[in-house]
């Protein structure tokens, strides 16, 4: 034990073993999600899911513990959503799955050797704090939403695009009955309260199901075990390293191949940028100045993955939002992150039981965390409107978009754009001039 308090400085970041533990065990369970999901978006350009499901565990291993032992933040890392979808349906049905991973291949190792540079540590500190304030709000909007989606309570609507679900649906009353318990817990004190509530609701889900209250197959899977233990699967069937003869460029002009692995690097650099600015302002993280500690090491964990993951054969890698749960949890230190992977390892042959966790379950942890994430607002300036509405876009278009990154590129193209209006221009930096250059390319020529 003194090893571990000593490695991650326990005591300076003001945290316990048992609290670092308590917060491993909530990100892991609001993220858990990405073994089942990541498989069924990936399978649709051709891969075959059994492998896709140990390929995406291996990610989330090995990235987590990199960023656990290299950076010592309560980060996980796991194959990005939306960025799962983009390789998929865009980049994978362009070129094939095999070339695709290819590519990634490409982009991974060109992402390393820009945060061995530190250039990314570059673009995190040169973006303006009001506008890094935002990106956390923008992020704790966009994980309620996907939390309020994972529940049912907001469904799709073909006249208003969103609208309210069936609330007498029992899936959503155990959601919003997880709400109430969850903040109930919180307020009076209980650290564990986000984990609690996961697990409540997951037992009141299962006590409907042998009661005959909630039906598989009406309300979603059975969320009784079908097993205990079993062996995952083999990454063959979708390893880049078993898969290689089938790569192939015929009939794929130069300029796609460039612009896709120049697309997959800018995508997934604002979406992990955004990312560590969101969850690390909420933690405290950042400095007086709003830069964070070691964020070279952090940018490089997710880097790294992100070129694994082509060579086990799944989508590019990212810090995942899930993390703020467990930050909201207590985590302060890569111990969170150690025993996340950890969990990782042991739902490589416990499936059968991790998996009968349902969306709606871990739905209240997201739709708290983005109520935290929010709160950042009040520290945010909003008297000078090319500080606030640059931020506004960021964080109105996050979830309306469903895209951190598409949030980042309309709120620095604005930055910059207002700043030359009102003629400040010294205001802005020179990597905040490239990036809205850069973004505005990606608007004229999305692919």
């Amino acid at each position: 034990m003194t090893i571990l308090e000593n490695y991650f400085k326990l005591k300076e970041n003001k945290t316990t073993i048992s609290i670092e533990v308590m917060a491993g065990l909530t990100t892991f369970f609001t993220m858990v999600y990405i073994l089942a999901v990541n498989p069924q978006i990936l399978s649709a350009a051709g891969m075959e899911p059994g492998g896709l499901f140990t390929a995406t565990a291996i990610i989330c291993i090995v990235g987590t513990l990199i960023m656990a032992l290299v950076a010592k933040y309560p980060f996980a890392i796991a194959p990005g959503m939306g960025l799962n979808a983009f390789f998929a349906f865009v980049v994978a049905d362009i070129v094939g799955w095999q070339t695709a991973l290819f590519l990634l291949l490409i982009q991974g190792v060109i992402f390393m050797l820009l945060a061995l540079a530190k250039f990314r540590e570059a673009v995190f500190d040169a973006i303006p704090r009001n506008m890094k304030l935002s990106i956390g709000v923008g992020v704790g909007l966009f994980i309620t939403h996907i939390g309020f989606q994972n529940a049912g309570f907001i469904v799709g609507d073909p006249a208003t695009l969103v609208g309210l679900g069936n609330i007498q649906s029992l899936t959503v009353l155990l959601f919003l009955v997880g709400c109430v318990v969850t903040v109930a817990l919180l307020q009076k004190g209980f650290k564990s309260g986000i984990f609690l509530g996961i697990i409540l609701v997951y037992v009141l889900g299962l006590i409907a199901e042998l009661v005959g209250l909630y039906e598989p197959g009406v309300h979603g899977y059975s969320l009784v075990p079908g097993g205990v233990v079993s062996l995952p699967p083999s990454i063959a069937t979708v390893s880049l390293v078993t898969n290689w003869q089938e790569v192939s460029f015929v009939g794929v002009g130069v300029f796609t191949i460039i612009s896709l692995i120049l697309v997959l690097l800018f995508v997934e650099a604002i979406d992990t940028v955004g990312t560590l600015i969101g969850v690390s302002e909420r933690a405290g993280f950042l400095d007086k100045d709003g830069k964070l500690p070691r964020v070279g090491a952090a940018l490089f964990a997710d880097a790294s993955t992100t070129a694994l993951g082509a060579v086990v054969g799944t989508s590019t890698s990212t810090t995942y939002i899930e993390s703020a749960t467990g930050i909201q949890a207590g985590g302060r230190t890569g111990l969170t992150s150690l025993v996340t992977a950890g969990l990782f390892f042991v739902a490589m042959f416990f499936w059968p039981i991790f998996a009968v966790v349902p969306a709606f379950a871990t739905a209240p942890a997201l739709v708290i965390v983005g109520l935290y994430m929010v709160s950042m607002v009040r520290k945010m300036d909003f008297d000078d409107f090319s500080e606030s509405f640059p931020a506004f876009l960021v964080m109105i278009i996050m979830p309306l978009a469903y895209s951190v990154s598409d949030g980042m590129v309309f709120g620095v193209i604005s930055y910059v754009l207002l700043k030359l209006i009102l003629g400040r221009a010294k205001e802005v930096s020179w990597v905040m001039y490239m990036l809205a250059a850069v973004f505005v390319l990606k608007l004229a020529f999305p692919y």
